[in-house]
This record gives structure tokens, sequence and C-alpha cells, in this order.
């Protein structure tokens, strides 16, 4: 059986487009370019409009999520996957972004807080779906408990509200100076 060696460089070319495919997936170095993009990006209003003002949450948070299973590599995963690794969000006047650094998937939208109460909208994986939480920060840690939020099958409540969500702001301003203080993994 003979090959042509126009097939060889089709098969070969077909090679290298699949693995760095791969690589970009799992790339460390990638989700921190994601992450920039990601703060330039202003979200799209489907429903809710954005409040712009700031609030108790604003501020940018991490979380090592709990593993729950083998992490399977796919094209496309279920949005809001509680994939293990490293998540980040940044909650400011009334826009939310949030990554996993470890898969870098992303996501943006808008909050509106009302007490201890903040209620998500216009997330794209979502864009009819609201999603109400309570939330608490107390010693510079987050947490959220899921009120309702349909939002991806509900994996946007049950990630959020796995983990404590830790601050990466420092706890006081010669921390920040000296940056004598435990910095959370994952925040910059």
């Amino acid at each position: 059986m003979r090959v042509s060696i126009f097939t060889i460089i089709i098969s070969l070319s077909a090679f290298i487009i699949v693995c760095l495919s791969w690589t970009s997936v799992f790339s460390g170095n990638s989700s921190e370019s994601k992450w920039d993009e990601l703060l330039k990006r202003e979200p799209f209003i489907y429903t809710v409009p954005k409040v712009n003002k700031e609030t108790s949450i604003d501020g940018v948070y991490v979380k090592k999520a709990l593993k729950h299973g083998e992490m399977v590599p796919c094209r496309r995963c279920p949005d809001w996957l509680a994939n293990p690794g490293i998540w980040r969000i940044y909650f400011n006047r009334g826009a939310y972004r949030i990554i996993n650094t470890s898969t870098g998937w992303k996501s943006i939208g808008t909050y509106i807080v009302s007490k201890d109460r903040i209620l998500l909208s216009n997330d794209p994986s979502c864009i009819d779906d609201f999603g109400l939480y309570k939330f608490l920060i107390k010693d510079r840690v987050l947490k959220f408990e899921v009120i309702d939020d349909p939002c991806a099958i509900e994996l946007r409540g049950s990630n959020l509200s796995e983990a404590p969500w830790l601050s990466c702001y420092p706890p006081n301003e010669e921390a920040a100076i000296t940056e004598h203080w435990p910095k959370p993994a994952g925040c910059r």
C-alpha cells in the first residue's frame, strides 16, 4: 500500500494542530492573558441594567476548587463546571468577571447587591436566568448560599457556594506596602 507525501503532510499538520490546541487549553500562562482580556470587557446587557456603583462585595477573591473525580479534557464542557484548580472572581461596580486559572474557562455578568443578597444576571452562559444568593464576608472570607439559581443546570450556584472565597486585598495598609501577609494562591 502506497502512501502519498500529501497524505503524510496533511496527517502531520492535523496532529500538530490538535497538540497545540490541547496545550493552549491547559497552559497556565494563557489563563493570565485571558484574565487580562476579560478585565477589559464589559458585560452585555441582556436583561437587567448594570448598576454602576460600589458595593460591599466589591473586590477580587480566589478559591481552590475541591476535586470532584478526574478532570477530563473536553471541547465543550458545561459552563460553570467546578473543575479543580484556582478560581478568581472580581466584583467591581456592578460587573463580575470569573476565571478558572487551570482551564482558562471564563465568564462575565452583572450583579446587584441589597444588604446581604446578591442578584447575578446578564451571564452569556444563561442570558435569561437570574441567580439569587445570600452572602457573608467575615474575616476577609466570602461565602455564598444559593437561594435560587437555575443557570447552567444549577452549576453556577454549586460552583460559587462549594468553597469559601478568600480576599486578594491585604488586611491593612502596612501589609499592602510590605506584602507581609498570607496572600492566597491565585491572587495577583
